[in-house]
Parts: C-alpha cells; structure tokens; sequence
C-alpha cells in the first residue's frame, strides 16, 4: 500500500479505545453454518477491460442473509480472502442485520473482465459494490430505514477495508458508516511515496512488488493453493518466519521445506472450501490490489476528486501484532485522523493481521457497541471504553 509524502511529518495525538485479548492463543468458535450452507446470488454488473477499451459485464457473486432486517451490513474481504472470512461476524449479526456478502471480482465465482494489471482499481471495486447494493434491494423490496434511509455500513479488512472507506468517500449516499480493520485510511490527498522510499520505512510490503507482476504471482501461488493459504493466514500464536513478506522475487520462499500447519482459524471442512474457491479462477484475477495501474489510476481518480474526508461514522480496529507493520502508528503518520471527523478509533492489543478471525469475540464486540451509536438519534457514532477496554493516548502505547 502506497504511503503519502505526510508521512514523514509529526503524528496527531488520538484518543484511542485500547481491547484486551479474552484469551492468549487461537480458538476456534463455533458457527451455525458451513461455508457450503448459504444459499449465493449473482449479479450482472458493467466492468470495462482497458487493455483493449471494450464494455464486458461480469459476475458478482454474494450472499444475502436477512433481508427484512431494518439495516444493512456490507462485508467487504481483501486479500487473499472470501467471503466467508466473515464467519464469526455473519453468526454475530444475522439475527439483527440484513448482511451482504460478495465474492469481489476475480475472486471465486465472481468473474473478472479481463486485464488485470489496469482494469480493477477502486472506483471498479465502487462500482461493483453499488451493483450488489442495487440488486439487493430490487430483489429484496425491503424497508429503507429511518435513521439509515436505507444506507449500507460498510464492514471491510485488509484491502476491503480501504474499499469501504472509497465506497463512503465516492458514494455517500449509499454508506451511512465504515467499519475498517486490520488497516487505516490511506487518503490520497498527497502525492505516493516512492516505493524504494516506502520500503525502506516498512520492509514487510516487499511482497507486493512480487504481487504486482500477476502472472509470475499466479504460477507460484497456483502450484499449492492450500499451501499459500496456509502460509498467510497465521495468527500470534502461530505466526509465519520473519522473513515473510519481505522477498520481491517470491512469496512463499520464506517458509522454505518448513511443513506449514493448518489455518488456525479453519475446521478442515472450510479449509478445504478455500482450497476448493481458489482454484476456480487462480490467484491472478485476484492480484489486482498490487498492481501499478491500477494503484495508480485509484491514487490520480481520488487525487483529482479532491474530496478526502468521509464524513460518516467510522469505526477502526487495527491490531498491534500485524507482520507488516504497526498500523495504528501509522495511522498517525499517514494523519487519518484528519480526514476521519467522526472516528472512533479502537486498538485491538495481541492480535495479528486477521483480526476478525482471530479474535473475533472483541472485534463483533466493538463493532455491536459502535452500531449502538448510529441507532441512537443523533448518535455520532463514537464508542465509550466498557469492560475490557482502557482509555489513553496514542503516543501512551505506539
């Protein structure tokens, strides 16, 4: 991920929610539903493929659960990821909320156009999230609601996250508030640093110049999809080599001959499932996040907007323990907090990149306080500390 120039400048002070883990190593709760349980729809949805300057459509699969409820949640996967790394969060919120799921683009069974190097940057992503939204709600008919006016919260990790907050930032009046974790908004409003720049100051984002070159990518991680699954989606307690994620010329070089052991947060049946997912399409259709056209066109479209501030609620959670970096520091070198009127920002302490798996009772536990917010009229969405949970500063704990 591209850092601005301000991120050589002075941080702000925050107020920040600090969360103690419930426990020291990985649990694996139980859910109501296998990954292969839930019902998916699909949506024809306008995409364009650039290299050759032709209108395809593809397909977008999702699932849609509850769609009577009064409010809408939006959950939004990074990479490499689907829809079911939602799990804890779908058992958390289906009684409550109509929950909307998608597979994004290339991943699984929802199609790509074509041209992955230039043809998926974040207003494609924008625009894909708003043809689910609008197929939901003509297939659904359901009520808008009052305090919502029928507006999503848009729930997003890794890559998802910042999808969300573009979906906020470039079509307000679909989103009534974001929920980010695992990474802060990265606003466009500088120029991008230079990547030699920007990997001397975080090293662990050397895999991305490895991931922006698509078909080298695909042809290693393709030859053993369960292996690159299992090599990224590790936690605190069973973490990956240090050495991971910092090689340009490979992804998985780091683990070695070392017999990597399951994901931690999967039962066999849903490991499988992943395993089964992507190699449907490859990982290449799913590399697009990494790629320098389309981080470029997603930097020079926002940049030329001009609108930075997503003036929604916010809720961001980041954990303290991600192998790429400290992403709560560098939400205040990036100065998120600036564009972020109404934040609400909470630091998940012992946990690792994938925060919502990982401890999942914390996060649904944050996110269920700060929706009590929005509900309340004239809430501002922000969230106060409870239980398990300890006020300070920023700079009292990065």
């Amino acid at each position: 991920m591209r850092f601005p120039t301000s991120v050589l400048l002075t941080a702000v002070v925050a107020l920040v929610v600090h969360v103690h883990a419930e426990d020291d190593g990985d649990v694996l709760y139980p859910v109501s539903f296998g990954p292969r349980d839930l019902p998916h729809k699909t949506v024809i949805c306008p995409a364009v493929h650039r290299a050759n300057g032709t209108n395809v459509d593809i397909q977008i699969e999702y699932v849609d659960i509850n769609p009577d409820a009064e409010r809408t949640i939006l959950m939004v996967h990074g990479w490499p990821s689907l829809w079911h790394s939602w799990k804890y969060q779908i058992e958390e919120f289906k009684d409550d909320y109509h929950l909307l799921v998608p597979n994004l683009r290339g991943f699984a069974r929802s199609t790509h156009p074509g041209d992955v190097e230039g043809s998926s940057a974040m207003p494609d992503l924008v625009s894909d999230l708003a043809c689910v939204l609008e197929d939901s709600l003509k297939t659904n008919s359901r009520k808008r609601s009052a305090q919502g006016d029928g507006k999503v919260i848009c729930m997003g990790h890794d890559w998802g996250t910042q999808v969300c907050y573009e979906l906020a930032r470039m079509r307000p009046d679909l989103v009534e508030g974001v929920v980010g974790t695992a990474i802060p908004y990265l606003p466009s409003a500088s120029k991008p640093l230079p990547t030699a720049q920007m990997y001397a100051l975080l090293p662990k984002l050397r895999y991305q110049s490895f991931l922006a070159r698509p078909a080298l990518a695909a042809q290693e991680l393709n030859a053993d999809i369960r292996r690159a699954l299992r090599g990224t989606l590790r936690s605190v307690s069973s973490p990956p080599p240090d050495a991971f994620l910092t090689d340009e010329e490979s992804f998985m070089r780091a683990w070695g001959d070392i017999e990597i052991p399951p994901t931690p947060f999967f039962t066999p049946e849903e490991e499988d499932y992943w395993v089964e997912q992507y190699g449907i399409q490859g990982f290449e259709s799913t590399v697009y996040f990494y790629t320098a056209k389309n981080r470029h066109r997603a930097w020079e479209f926002a940049f030329s907007q001009g609108n930075h501030t997503i003036s929604q609620p916010v809720l961001s959670i980041l954990p303290t323990h991600d192998p790429v970096a400290d992403w709560a520091f560098a939400a205040k070198l990036l100065k998120s907090e600036e564009f972020l009127p109404q934040l609400s920002p909470v630091v998940l302490l012992k946990a690792a990149h994938w925060i919502q798996l990982e401890r999942p009772r914390e996060v649904n536990a944050a996110v269920r306080e700060w929706l009590k917010t929005l509900s309340a009229p004239g809430g501002a969405g922000k969230i106060e500390a409870g239980k398990h949970e300890e006020r300070g500063h920023a700079t009292d704990e990065l």
